[in-house]
């Protein structure tokens, strides 16, 4: 897979020279684009890293791709042709049962204050969570009245992800419900590690919201398709280094059923349709906007969210090993 293919590649070619087996390159991205991001286009290591992904990618028997933008770039600029393979989703990237949800929101709650209970129960006999109630004698499970809205987000805190995008939309989000705009209070679940986590940590601590609960948990692998599958709203801030890779946590969110709104970039639209599946913006204005025009009288109205939500659940969309099956076993099979 590339990225990572340097020295990968090579070591992979030579591997299949002794073992006279076949090459097959799955192209994410380009190393070079992502190192571009630090070094400048025109930096030496730049140039050779993008040399090499040429000529080993010409020496390859076969070449898969996650887009049709990133197929044609290929063959128009490196004269490899590909065949596309849609990233798609795990089969448990989906929507979460309302008990399930329950059990991650007070496990979460131990450790993480946003999804702590805001209220007193009324029952003696209920457990509850920022967003659920169980009643303890039956193991029922309600959603609370008045409830924040959740809205997830999820990074490896890189340069091709600019936080501060989201953050400006949260202060205009906040300035609305001051300005009396019926809007729900907002817990903002950013999770991942990466190099500059602590440095929006510094920033998101700087904010002083009064409506709004920003959090950055290390999920374990298990929790993080529950939450998923758990909340309102999902916020991709990924711009691909190229243009020409789609964003994966796009893609599980989907599977989840989850909606998103997404920052724009060239090929985007192979996965987000906009107004179909989630909304696409430029900006923190119009993210902002568009939070506003979501969750407005939430939960009671969830127009364009269930909307969206819907459409993502009568879209079927593949699953990995079937679309695995579908594209790459009868490549696999040929003899050319």
């Amino acid at each position: 897979q590339n990225p990572p293919g340097l020295p990968s590649i090579a070591v992979a070619w030579v591997a299949c020279l002794f073992w006279r087996s076949k090459l097959i390159i799955d192209w994410h991205n380009y190393g070079y684009t992502i190192m571009s991001l630090s070094h400048g286009r025109n930096h030496p290591l730049v140039q050779i890293a993008k040399w090499y992904e040429k000529l080993f990618g010409r020496l390859s028997d076969y070449n898969l791709c996650v887009t049709n933008a990133m197929k044609e770039d290929l063959w128009v600029n490196c004269n490899i042709k590909a065949v596309t393979l849609y990233d798609k989703p795990a089969s448990y990237f989906k929507e979460t049962p309302l008990e399930l949800q329950h059990q991650l929101y007070m496990k979460l709650a131990k450790d993480y204050e946003p999804f702590k209970s805001r209220t007193e129960s009324v029952s003696s006999n209920a457990e509850m969570s920022a967003f659920t109630e169980m009643d303890e004698k039956n193991g029922h499970v309600i959603k609370t009245r008045g409830r924040p809205a959740l809205l997830i987000s999820s990074t490896s805190w890189t340069e091709d992800e600019d936080f501060s995008v989201l953050l400006k939309a949260l202060e205009d989000y906040e300035r609305y419900i001051n300005e009396g705009v019926k809007l729900p209070s907002l817990v903002c679940v950013i999770t991942g590690k990466g190099p500059l986590k602590d440095y929006y940590n510094r920033l998101i601590n700087k904010l002083h919201f009064k409506h709004i609960q920003i959090c950055t948990p290390w999920l374990e692998a298990e929790d993080y398709p529950l939450l998923l599958g758990s909340a309102d709203l999902g916020v991709c801030l990924h711009k691909s280094s190229s243009g020409l890779d789609l964003p994966m946590k796009v893609v599980d969110m989907f599977g989840c059923c989850l909606p998103v709104c997404a920052i724009h970039f060239e090929c985007l639209h192979e996965l987000v349709k906009h107004n179909e599946n989630g909304l696409i913006f430029r900006d923190s204005n119009e993210l902002a906007e568009q939070l506003k025009m979501l969750f407005l009288g939430f939960p009671k109205l969830e127009g364009k969210l269930h909307n969206f939500r819907k459409n993502l659940r009568v879209s079927k969309q593949l699953r990995w090993d079937e679309s695995w099956d579908q594209t790459v076993l009868p490549l696999l099979g040929r003899n050319d």
